[in-house]
C-alpha cells in the first residue's frame, strides 16, 4: 500500500512560502511542530530546499526530487517523479511520506496528497514563491491548533491539518 503522502508548509495569508530562499518567519513554536512532525520520517524535497536543509537532517530519510540525472544527494537519494519517490518509501516501508518544499515540489505532489499540514502565518508577503492553490471543497479541516503573537513571535498563525475529501489518485 503507498505511504500517506503529507504537504507540510508554513503560507502567507496571501498565498507565498518565501520570499526567494528559506522560511520568512522566525516561527519557534511552529519550526518545533515541523521537527516534531517530521521526526524519523520520509521526506521529499527540491534539490534547492534540500541544500538549505542540510546539516538539519539527523534521523530523517530524505528523498530529493531533481531531473539533473548527475545530481547524488549528500544524504538520501535522488528521485525524477513524486510517484517514484512514493514507490521508495513505499518498498521502505514506510506509513508516510512528508512534502517539505520548495514550490514546485509542492506543485508536483498536490494532485497526489493525501494529507496537508498548513501554517497559516498572520502575514502578507505581497510576492515571492507561492503555495499551489487548492480547493477547500477538495480539503476538511481535521485540526486546528492558533498561536497568537508574544515575545517569540511577531506574527499569529493557526496550524491546520487538512484530509483530501475528494481523491483523485489512481491505483498502482
Amino acid at each position: 500500500m503507498p505511504p500517506l503522502l503529507t504537504l507540510i508548509a508554513a503560507v502567507s495569508s496571501d498565498g507565498f512560502i518565501s520570499r526567494g530562499q528559506g522560511v520568512p518567519w522566525d516561527l519557534p513554536k511552529d519550526r518545533a511542530h515541523f521537527r516534531a512532525y517530521t521526526h524519523g520520517k520520509w521526506l521529499l524535497l527540491g534539490r534547492r530546499t534540500y541544500e538549505e536543509m542540510l546539516g538539519w537532517f539527523t534521523d530523517h530519510h530524505p528523498l530529493v526530487l531533481s531531473r539533473q540525472q548527475a545530481f547524488i544527494p549528500f544524504l538520501g537519494e535522488r528521485v525524477s517523479t513524486v510517484e517514484e519517490a512514493l514507490h521508495v518509501a513505499e518498498k521502505a516501508r514506510s506509513a508516510e511520506l512528508v512534502v517539505c518544499g520548495g514550490a514546485g515540489t509542492y506543485t508536483a505532489a498536490m494532485p497526489l496528497a493525501d494529507r496537508l499540514i498548513i501554517t497559516h502565518v498572520e502575514d502578507r508577503l505581497g510576492s515571492g514563491v507561492a503555495f499551489p492553490a487548492f480547493s477547500r471543497e477538495d480539503w476538511e479541516p481535521i485540526s486546528r491548533k492558533i498561536c497568537e503573537p508574544d515575545e517569540t513571535h511577531a506574527q499569529g498563525f493557526a496550524i491546520v491539518t487538512y484530509q483530501r475529501v475528494r481523491h483523485y489518485r489512481k491505483a498502482a
